[in-house]
């Protein structure tokens, strides 16, 4: 989602409705893959594809740019990527290593929101590295699927797209520490912001009479 937009608390948007197919997409484009069924989950994955790039431009056009939908947009990618990553693992197109990789990841993030939410912390913003790492591993997908779909195609597209998934994966990890060291620098800068309470008021907490 673009973020020079004002941004609004509206919830029922097009392109919030768009963002909701997609994460919906997401399941029935695992399930496709996991059963062998390429060319659906290759239709379902250009379907999601679409999606996307409509609600970014329809929330643009239409002046929609929604909190919920900033918070769909990175959602709907991570998911789409991970369930990727399963079913392509499972089908044997890509090694267990790059699944665990892409999973310990996203655990980090994970735990990574957990702290900044209890710290009331905003989340640090989408690098560029972040931003070409998605772009990489999103890329990867319809290589991978294709030559599924295609038997014809892998020897040229299988080793295309293990190869952009694994310097996306690298770029995903480099993006992550990115993010953990400037939330670190966010918090600490907090809590020497934050005044020191003077010896005066200490006492006045300890006994109410101030003595």
């Amino acid at each position: 989602m673009p973020s020079d937009e004002p941004v609004s608390d509206e919830l029922l948007t097009i392109p919030n409705l768009l963002s909701l197919a997609r994460v919906a997409l997401i399941p029935v484009f695992l399930g496709f893959l996991i059963t062998g069924q390429d060319v659906l989950a290759l239709v379902v994955l250009v379907a999601g594809g679409v999606t996307d790039f409509l609600d970014g431009f329809l929330a643009r056009r239409l002046h929609q740019v929604t909190r919920l939908g900033k918070l769909l947009d990175p959602v709907a990618d991570r998911l789409t990527i991970l369930s990727a990553t399963i079913g392509l693992t499972y089908r044997g197109f890509l090694p267990l290593w790059l699944l665990l990789v892409v999973l310990a990841r996203d655990v980090g993030m994970l735990c990574l929101g957990a702290v900044l939410a209890r710290h009331r912390t905003a989340p640090p913003p989408v690098t560029r590295v972040g931003k070409a790492a998605t772009f990489l591993l999103l890329s990867a997908l319809p290589l991978l699927v294709v030559a599924g779909a295609f038997p014809g195609t892998a020897r040229i597209l299988l080793p295309i797209g293990i190869g952009v998934a694994v310097v996306g994966a690298a770029l995903y990890w480099a993006a992550g520490i990115g993010y953990t060291l400037s939330a670190r620098r966010t918090i600490v800068g907090h809590r020497n912001d934050t005044p020191e309470p003077s010896a005066t008021l200490i006492r006045q907490r300890r006994s109410p009479d101030g003595r």
